[in-house]
């Protein structure tokens, strides 16, 4: 499709903070309801990745998502050592269902900018 449609772009425009929304509510519940981080995260690359079909323009700097993706991972690795393995969960009960939420978050971070760079990577491949 060479020519851009205004239906499509308008309704993408128009669904993108209910989209957004509803990644972050699949992120945050998940450790109450089935999802989580990364049924949250693949909705909201989806978002980006949609995105980049109504208006493929490569305004995106990857080398900085790499950057952000190596940070969540940092985290993502590091609270579970802070939290988990001295053994402050037995201590401090009332801090496991935000510790759970957080994670869900760096999780869910983490595979919408992994799954939002691997498909960009692929749409702005140019040979040479």
């Amino acid at each position: 499709m060479t020519e851009k449609s205004s239906i499509i772009s308008t309704m993408t425009g128009f669904l993108y903070p209910f989209i957004v929304l509803f990644g972050f509510y699949i992120i945050a519940n998940g450790h109450n309801t089935p999802g989580g981080g990364f049924q949250g995260g693949s909705v909201i690359a989806a978002l980006f990745i949609a995105r980049y079909l109504v208006l493929p323009v490569d305004d995106f700097n990857m080398d900085t998502l790499h950057y952000v993706e190596k940070a969540f991972l940092v985290f993502l690795l590091l609270l579970p050592i802070v939290f988990i393995f001295p053994g402050l969960h037995l201590l401090y009960e009332q801090f496991n269902v935000p510790y759970l939420i957080v994670m869900n978050f760096l999780i869910g971070m983490k595979v919408s900018l992994g799954l939002t760079i691997i498909v960009f990577r692929f749409g702005f491949f140019r040979e040479g």
